[in-house]
């Protein structure tokens, strides 16, 4: 099994010694680890291999000459190498690429991103993207000028009171005071609250003073494209996390179902399965750039629903590359989701609306990009019934992993 993912990268000692020595290849890997989340370069372990080879010695002159070739290649890189020695006794170096506050670049100037696994180059307008997706200080970072004691107080019990009953949050982390919680989740720095402990925690008017906080708009058409209804949430009342809820619930026609045939029998289906409702609108207050304002806009027709958030795709991730291509614009606030339970780890919100959706016989989500925005359309109806059918035979058989069941829901339901 490969050690090689979004944050490591595996190189041969061959890449840095002897008649192979190709630096360039080093410095670009380390822009692109800078460039993204950060990241270990393990040198002297081969591509698809866990271990060095056994008895592999690592000559101490070569940590310094590498930590001096990196300063020499690269702009705004911090790497700290060191020797590691594997199990087998064989020995690699391990080096350690810090996530830059700017952006970084080779020294020849050209610019790259770790997107999965795999360093892709950044050129043309993605340049200036990648400048703004990387303030010197995050947005979620910054200090909301806020007092820590001003913070609405059932907001805070809330938040508190839900992490320690949460059962994706260590023991040692339920066990700090109401305040070291706020520290650890960065929604408080100091004595002041950040940008996402205002945003999370704060009053309505702490919330529209942030300028970007998210507003969401349920818009319901007619056959014809005409408004018949519509839900709003723009009083700046409600966090981002307690949205999911009032969203789901209070917009009734998510809950409608409808009869479909399945041989001799009929049964009763959702018009819209929660979970897909409640990840889209997930994925849409996470990944939204919160440099910029605009509304979250759910728009209900009667053959789909679509969800449109301001801003682009983070850079690197396409409709084409979503499934495979994970990037967290967010990370304190995917955190705080994640460890609340309601969203899944990072890269796998988008399987699951494929796994849900395909397997039972809807088409797959479509998702787009425009100049400002990114949209994402799934359907209402079911087209293939007897997908549903084939999947859970097929499951409760072979135990099919998300992947099987996303295989096969599309060859039985390609997506329109």
């Amino acid at each position: 099994m490969s050690l090689e993912d979004q944050t490591t990268d595996c190189k041969s000692l061959r890449t840095i010694i002897g008649k192979t020595t190709n630096w360039d290849e080093v410095a670009k890997d380390c822009v692109c680890f800078a460039n993204g989340q950060g990241g270990r370069l393990l040198i002297g372990i081969e591509d698809g291999e866990t271990l060095p080879p056994a008895g592999q010695n690592v000559a101490p002159e070569l940590i310094e000459r590498l930590r001096k070739r990196i300063g020499e290649l690269t702009v705004n890189v911090q790497a700290l190498p060191q020797t590691v020695t594997a199990e087998n006794g064989g020995q690699y170096i391990e080096l350690v690429i810090s996530r830059s506050t700017g952006v970084a670049s080779t020294c020849d100037g050209r610019y790259f991103m770790r997107i999965s696994d795999t360093c892709k180059p950044v050129v043309g307008d993605d340049v200036l993207r990648l400048a703004n997706d990387r303030p010197g200080l995050p947005w979620e970072a910054m200090d909301s000028r806020v007092p820590r004691g001003e913070a609405d107080p059932d907001k805070q019990a809330d938040f508190i009171a839900a992490i320690r009953a949460s059962g994706r949050v260590k023991a040692s982390v339920k066990e700090k005071s109401a305040d070291e919680l706020l520290t650890h989740y960065a929604l408080a720095d100091g004595a002041t609250l950040t940008h996402l402990g205002a945003l999370l925690l704060g009053t309505a008017s702490q919330r529209r003073n942030l300028g970007t906080a998210p507003l969401v708009q349920a818009i319901k058409y007619d056959d014809h494209g005409q408004k018949i209804n519509k839900w709003l949430w723009d009083d700046y009342a409600l966090s981002p996390v307690e949205l999911v809820d009032a969203v789901w619930k209070e917009v009734t026609d998510f809950r409608e179902s409808y009869e479909v045939a399945e041989g001799l029998f009929r049964r009763q289906v959702p018009a819209f399965d929660e979970k897909v409702v409640r990840e889209l609108l997930v994925n849409a207050l996470v990944h939204r750039p919160y440099t910029q304002r605009g509304d979250i806009f759910l728009n209900l027709y009667p053959d789909r629903l679509e969800v449109v958030n301001p801003g682009r795709l983070p850079l690197g991730v396409t409709p084409q590359n979503i499934l495979h291509a994970s990037r967290r614009r967010n990370e304190g606030l995917a955190r705080v989701f994640h460890d609340l339970g309601l969203m899944e780890k990072e890269g796998s919100g988008f399987d699951m609306l494929y796994d849900l959706l395909l397997s039972s016989g809807r088409p797959a989500p479509v998702p787009e990009e425009g100049a400002d925005w990114v949209k994402v359309t799934v359907q209402r109806r079911i087209l293939k019934p007897e997908v549903m059918r084939l999947v859970d035979e097929a499951d409760g058989c072979c135990q099919l992993t998300q992947r099987e069941r996303i295989t096969l829901g599309h060859w039985r339901c390609p997506r329109g």
